[in-house]
């Protein structure tokens, strides 16, 4: 069995602009979780496409239901894998993206294409594809569950950076307090979400006990 996904995004700036975009996105207030990248390929091919491949090395924090079947040296750290096609002559750009760290536990594979978007020319669309599959027995649905949820975040995290890089672009970034109000924010609900989770947890505790 596996989870798939697909959604389509929209910048509200040019393809050309988003592109340039792509390879300066990092580091932004939305990507801390990305520690390195890093060239390991590239190459523009006879019909002009540049052809690039870039191991990304991010933070993995797993649940803690899920660390202790990991070995504590990759349990917080994940290496991807990224290759991407800039196709100028056709306006458009495809990425594809999988983890090669603890695969088996969970793979994530990710597909995105950039092109115009039809309906103005000055903006850019992208579309978007996922599987989040696992081999691990008895546990591999809460993983896929887990991983899709997580994908969601991390894809609305990655438009927000895109949108800040391209502001930063054009002069228009948000000022570091502002980025700084929303990792406070976020760090607010994650905290509340832990809280609520404990007290159910307890509220369940209790149950069983007078069960």
């Amino acid at each position: 069995m596996v989870k798939y996904f697909a959604c389509v995004g929209l910048l509200k700036s040019s393809w050309d602009q988003v592109c340039i975009a792509f390879w300066e996105r990092y580091p932004n207030p939305y990507s801390n979780h990305v520690l390195t990248e890093d060239i390991i390929f590239r190459d523009v091919t006879p019909g002009n496409r540049l052809v690039s491949r870039r191991l990304l090395t991010k933070t993995n924090r797993a649940p803690r239901w899920m660390e202790k079947y990991l070995p504590v040296t990759v349990a917080r750290h994940a290496y991807i894998i990224e290759d991407s096609i800039v196709d100028p002559q056709n306006r458009t750009m495809t990425t594809l993206t999988w983890n090669i760290s603890h695969a088996r536990m969970m793979s994530v594979e990710e597909r995105c294409e950039y092109r115009i978007n039809p309906d103005n020319t000055s903006w850019t669309e992208i579309n978007r594809e996922a599987w989040i599959s696992s081999n691990l027995y008895g546990l591999s649905r809460a993983i896929q569950e887990f991983g899709l949820a997580r994908f969601k975040t991390s894809v609305a995290k990655t438009m927000k950076g895109f949108e800040y890089v391209l502001a930063k672009m054009q002069g228009e970034a948000p000022s570091r307090t502002m980025a700084e109000h929303a990792t406070e924010r976020a760090r607010e609900t994650a905290l509340a979400a832990k809280e609520k989770a404990k007290d159910l947890a307890s509220q369940a505790h209790k149950k069983q006990q007078y069960v």
